[in-house]
């Protein structure tokens, strides 16, 4: 009786540390997180002058407006990277000797003397930002061929290695075997680096598809040992539908999609996986519709080359309203200090963003062959906000705008209700019945409904 009474009280007391383990670090992103990530510029050959230079102008700019990470994407270890791809045939890596990736010197200068990212994270710090970076699942195939050995474990990089489902898109890691002496150890030991560093967000690549449950564990395990509150986010998409459950458990945003560029049928895609996706979004555990390929992208990108992005204007606000009525994170992919007032000004709208943070009961209302509908409710749950879209393509060139009628019925209303444009920020009176407004084509609109009593 009493060994049974022990076991039981032994597995509530893990349940329960579960529980508050999971519970801990979704306090970490209460509402969806907010940055800037340096891909869809840089690719995988970012400075560290350009990564303080978008610091810089997040602080100035955007940190009022609930920005706060900056994120240095794939690859910060190369010295000799490029532009349209990887530089895999001689790539320059800088490792330390238990095989855990370091900064490239020459990129980041104040990483001498393995110092790793401490005086870059302090530098963003200092301006009331977060720090992260972007990490690829595994361990170094150059860590296994050197045989190196594994911080604070017995085991070296070849007793915890497997090559099977080896990344297929860049050959950088090996698989780490769970459950193998040394395994949870290499984890423990990278992010033991990185919380000393500073780092504040990690995102981990080719994590999700396939969907790589241990090493997902593994890291949430290693995470939470540091004491650091360090947000974690899984890539690329699509995750798999029937991992939704553990992905909720283990990470704080996870990709819906694969890499989002700035075209049309990329965009129009999110209309599906976004409604695919709604039921599976809880507090602090964020379906990620990935970057914003919004400013001046490509400078050195994987794809295409410097521009402005290539959305029209209508097709920006569409991007933007559907993240913040489905409550996607927001990271900018472009270089923020190359901003124009028109891609500022999309980004730092108060009430627009007040959806993306305080809004609740998020879900589509209806997509009548392309016409689409999305709903929320306000914080307090007394009003309503109402997304309309017009995912049409013009079916000529003298066609400007479709009128999107969004009946009371539909949306649950009685009486009449003031509706304000919360893009333009005027009032538009009161309405009783419905609400028609005329939409672009690729264009949106956002509302918010006051209810009469």
């Amino acid at each position: 009786m009493n060994k049974m009474f022990v076991v039981l009280a032994s597995l509530l007391l893990g349940l329960c540390t579960t529980v508050t383990q999971a519970q801990s670090f979704h306090n970490w992103a209460p509402t969806p997180p907010m940055g800037w990530n340096s891909w869809d510029c840089y690719g995988p050959t970012v400075t560290e002058t350009e990564v303080k230079a978008n610091a810089d102008y997040m602080a100035t700019y955007l940190k009022k407006y609930g920005w706060e990470y900056i994120v240095v994407d794939i690859r910060w270890y190369v010295g000799n990277d490029k532009a349209h791809g990887y530089n895999e045939k001689d790539a320059e890596l800088s490792m330390d000797g238990y095989g855990r990736f370091t900064p490239a010197v020459n990129r980041f200068p104040s990483a001498a003397d393995g110092k790793g990212f401490t005086a870059l994270a302090s530098y963003i710090h200092k301006k009331g930002l977060k720090f992260g970076i972007h990490i690829m699942r595994g361990i170094p195939v150059e860590a296994v061929k050197r045989n190196l050995p594994i911080l604070g474990s017995k085991a070296t990089a070849r007793d915890v290695y497997t090559d099977s489902i080896q990344c297929k898109w860049l050959r950088d890691m090996y698989t780490v075997v769970a459950g193998k002496e040394g395994a949870q150890e290499y984890y423990n030991s990278i992010i033991d680096m990185y919380a000393s560093w500073g780092v504040d967000f990690i995102k981990c690549d080719d994590l999700s598809r396939p969907y790589h449950a241990a090493e997902i564990e593994m890291l949430r395990k290693a995470i939470a040992r540091t004491g650091r509150k360090i947000v974690l986010s899984t890539s690329p998409g699509e995750t798999p539908l029937p991992d939704a459950k553990h992905v909720q458990e283990h990470a704080n945003m996870w990709r819906t999609v694969d890499d989002f560029w700035d075209n049309w049928k990329h965009l129009k895609e999110h209309f599906d996986v976004f409604e695919r996706w709604n039921p599976y979004r809880v507090t602090g555990g964020w379906p990620d519709g990935d970057m914003l390929p919004l400013g001046r992208i490509g400078i050195r990108a994987e794809r295409g080359n410097n521009r402005m992005s290539a959305f029209t204007k209508d097709e920006q606000y569409t991007l933007m309203t559907l993240w913040c009525i489905f409550r996607s994170p927001l990271f900018f992919g472009g270089d923020l200090p190359s901003n124009d007032a028109f891609t500022l000004s999309l980004i730092t709208n108060k009430e627009v963003l007040g959806v993306l943070n305080h809004s609740k009961n998020n879900k589509p209302l209806f997509n009548k062959n392309g016409l689409v509908a999305w709903i929320a409710e306000d914080a307090n749950g007394k009003d309503k906000y109402l997304a309309l879209f017009n995912a049409l393509d013009k079916p000529d060139a003298n066609a400007t705008t479709v009128n999107i009628p969004a009946t009371w019925s539909e949306l649950g209303i009685t009486g009449k209700a003031s509706v304000k444009d919360l893009w333009s920020g005027k009032q538009l009176g009161e309405f009783a019945g419905e609400f028609s407004p005329a939409i672009p084509y690729h264009g949106a609109g956002l509302y918010k409904l006051s209810i009469k009593k």
